[in-house]
């Protein structure tokens, strides 16, 4: 059996995400769509790894920042013309805005990030900090 030290933090983080996927089922409830940016974490022994799905969006139309641990995406799609001739019968692709904001789940080292775009796809390399290394105090009886 393992233990291991309670987090207060993580709680609030999951309660978090507990409220926006209930608010996300209400919009869908009352016929809006929840606009958000899927992402995949990953975790490797020296740095954070972040892919941000955000295809139709131009490079200069994304935001990165990372501030006190969090990092937050922003996207813009335009729709470079209307159509005004013709009669639609599917229209289902998006225009408008996207964000996502996800706590990072270690410290970094936020000036050193890296993002770079391919194919639809967001990549943000962020090093990891250096951790505090660990100092055994030893305990005293008084007397």
């Amino acid at each position: 059996m393992s233990i291991t030290a309670w987090n207060p933090w993580r709680e609030l983080e999951t309660m978090r995400e507990r409220i926006d996927r209930l608010f996300g089922e209400l919009a869908r409830w009352r016929g809006e769509e929840e606009i958000g940016i899927p992402i995949d974490l990953q975790e490797t022994d020296d740095a954070i790894i972040v892919r941000a799905s955000v295809p139709g969006v131009k490079p200069e139309d994304i935001s990165v920042e990372i501030r006190q641990g969090v990092l937050t995406i922003r996207a813009e799609s335009r729709e470079e013309r209307e159509e005004t001739r013709g009669k639609w019968h599917v229209r289902e692709r998006r225009v408008g805005s996207a964000y996502r904001a996800i706590t990072l789940p270690v410290p970094v080292r936020e000036d050193e990030a890296q993002a770079m775009y391919q194919h639809g796809v967001l990549e943000i390399r962020i090093p990891k900090a250096e951790s505090a290394e660990r100092r055994r105090i030893p305990v005293q009886v008084r007397s």
